[in-house]
């Protein structure tokens, strides 16, 4: 069963009533999405997220703010008692399948043939294989076999 977070509409959303939108308003600079990626990779201070990403300090800031305040991450003291860190809570963490699958379209899209480039592996260090969205029968689904089915 999915998990739901209930968000009263801001009154500044995209599009009230498309996931997509809504997903984007909370996640969808450039900034977020990087700093969700480095916590997964196991970033928990600001300065791991600043000297991993290079923001700026100030956007930094910003950014932790806002992924803190809409349950994206979590602030906790950190074992050593003297700072905070951040750390990614479910919601977070179910992002993992949007960073895969945006990690997977650059791998096919952003790099030249031949090019170098990072690779997510699994903890046998086997690369993870590609994401494919399947129908409830097992059928491969795109854009072509999928629509979207507004509620009103």
């Amino acid at each position: 069963m999915p998990r739901t977070t209930t968000r009263a509409p801001k009154p500044d959303w995209t599009d009230p009533d498309c996931p997509v939108a809504r997903t984007l308003d909370l996640v969808g600079d450039r900034w977020s999405l990087l700093v969700i990626r480095d916590a997964m990779d196991g970033a928990r201070s600001f300065t791991e997220f600043q000297r991993r990403t290079g923001i700026a300090r100030n956007i930094l800031t910003e950014r932790l703010r806002k992924l803190t305040a809409h349950g994206l991450l979590a602030q906790r003291t950190a074992p050593s008692g003297r700072r905070q860190e951040y750390v990614l809570t479910d919601a977070g963490r179910d992002l993992f399948s949007v960073i895969l699958t945006l990690r997977q379209w650059g791998e096919r899209h952003a790099f030249a043939p031949g090019e170098a480039h990072s690779t997510l592996v699994d903890e046998h260090g086997t690369p993870v294989p590609e994401i494919v969205p399947t129908s409830a029968d097992g059928s491969p689904l795109d854009t072509d076999t999928t629509h979207v089915q507004k509620i009103r």
